[in-house]
């Protein structure tokens, strides 16, 4: 059976789809254009900053937003925290009007970002005055532990976002805050560190180009996909939503951002991505802490492929929109059964029937090449002090770093199988281990 053509071309032809995709991505991410700044009075702000045991990081959170923002609200959602979280936001928000606290509580709580997410839409709601203009009310989700770039509420307001009214949601770029710190283990030694710097340097690549490059691809498909943190709604838009679907964001998703992303499509308004401007947060030096955040996105991304039938048939995406979103959809797949194809070759010897060798070498360039040309612009634009070589050893580094999705796959099927939606947080870098689960919950 592995003898076969079409068994042989598979593989080459999943490679042709990904070159494809990082071919455009690429050529989108090198010839975007400059985005101009609006008037960011024009609109009502309000930044929705969901917590779970978040005291090592909200106090400073809140705080950044209130300073770099001062026309804006703060709430602070407390999913029940067992710290003292909500006791903070509760102290900071006596002093200042501008911030509240929505506290909730269990059985309720704990039951997903979503769900925290839809309790502040519905303060928020009785907050604003009935005569409120809806349309020029924005809501921006911040994680616990994000930092807002000061001119992001300047570029989100300009006509190529906010400024234009068919624009539902925006999503800005994200960096690594930590990428530069030279001890992101200080309780560890050389080699440990060594490790952490690199995982979080690629990490911070995989969103500063890769990522990006992708989302500016999805702004020329009518496909933007909307993220966790930097995440910008109009709030007419999630009013539209939520007649719709009951509720802004799905209760139980473990990828609510995405999702909600497409609904905002569906619903006939426009998402785009402003790559000039960003939101920083942690990046994660602990590959296993690392592997059950990425484990809940592929299984996010699995739930979301219900929607490929409203997707096709909706009048308001286009043809190449529906063939990058079922792209999207299919990595989960396309991850797993390339996995399992490798697995059955080398063990019954199918390697041997590839030929000689440069057609290995070949597929070898083909795979390793897309991802080391990604070092090179990073360090053109965001590590201009590091040499081309380093830039060229990180790209390798970002190859390498990509086959965590083989991992990540069987495992985001192994919890569908087994009924494990639960979600749960990523501990950030400052709390103190515990014992436990840290993303995801049996």
């Amino acid at each position: 059976m592995l003898d076969s053509p079409l068994i042989l071309l598979f593989p080459f032809a999943l490679l042709a789809c990904f070159f494809l995709y990082w071919a455009g991505a690429r050529h989108a991410y090198v010839r975007r254009t400059a985005v101009e700044a609006g008037e960011p009075a024009a609109f009502d702000w309000h930044f929705f900053v969901p917590c779970r045991d978040e005291e090592a990081v909200v106090w400073a959170t809140v705080g950044q937003l209130r300073e770099r923002f001062p026309a804006a609200h703060v709430w602070v959602i407390d999913d029940d925290s067992d710290d003292r979280t909500g006791e903070i936001v509760a102290e900071l928000a006596e002093d200042d009007r501008r911030i509240h606290l929505v506290r909730r509580v269990r059985p309720d709580a704990r039951v997903g970002k979503g769900a925290a997410l839809n309790a502040a839409y519905e303060q928020l709601n009785e907050f604003l005055p009935g005569d409120a203009d809806r349309e020029r009310v924005v809501v921006c989700v911040v994680d616990a532990d994000g930092r807002l770039d000061p001119r992001a509420l300047e570029l989100v307001s300009g006509q190529a976002a906010f400024g234009d009214p068919e624009i539902g949601g925006v999503q800005i770029g994200v960096r690594m805050r930590n990428v530069d710190d030279p001890r992101p283990l200080p309780d560890h030694g050389r080699v440990r560190n060594a490790f952490a710097r690199l995982l979080v340097r690629v990490q911070d690549m995989e969103f500063a180009v890769s990522n990006a490059g992708m989302q500016l691809l999805r702004g020329r498909t009518g496909s933007v996909g909307l993220g966790g943190n930097g995440q910008f709604t109009r709030l007419s838009a999630l009013d539209r939503i939520a007649d719709a679907e009951r509720r802004p964001w799905q209760r139980g998703a473990l990828l609510e951002d995405y999702e909600l992303g497409l609904h905002m499509i569906l619903a006939g308004y426009r998402v785009t991505h402003v790559a000039d401007t960003w939101v920083s947060q942690e990046g994660l030096p602990h590959a296993r802490r690392l592997l059950t955040q990425r484990t809940r996105w592929a299984q996010g991304n699995l739930q979301c492929v219900r929607y490929a039938p409203r997707i096709i048939s909706s009048r308001h995406y286009s043809g190449r929109g529906v063939l990058e979103t079922l792209y999207t959809f299919g990595q989960p797949l396309a991850h797993l059964l390339t996995l399992a194809l490798c697995v059955a070759m080398l063990l019954l010897g199918g390697l041997g029937t590839l030929g000689a060798w440069p057609l290995a070498l070949i597929l070898a360039a083909l795979c390793i090449g897309p991802f080391v040309a990604w070092g090179p612009l990073y360090r053109r634009d965001h590590a201009p002090d590091a040499s081309r070589l380093t830039g060229l050893l990180w790209g390798f580094a970002l190859w390498l770093y990509a086959y965590h999705l083989f991992a990540v796959a069987p495992r985001a099927f192994v919890r569908i199988l087994r009924g494990r939606t639960g979600w749960a947080k990523t501990r950030r870098n400052a709390e103190a281990v515990t014992e436990g689960p840290t993303a995801l919950e049996a």
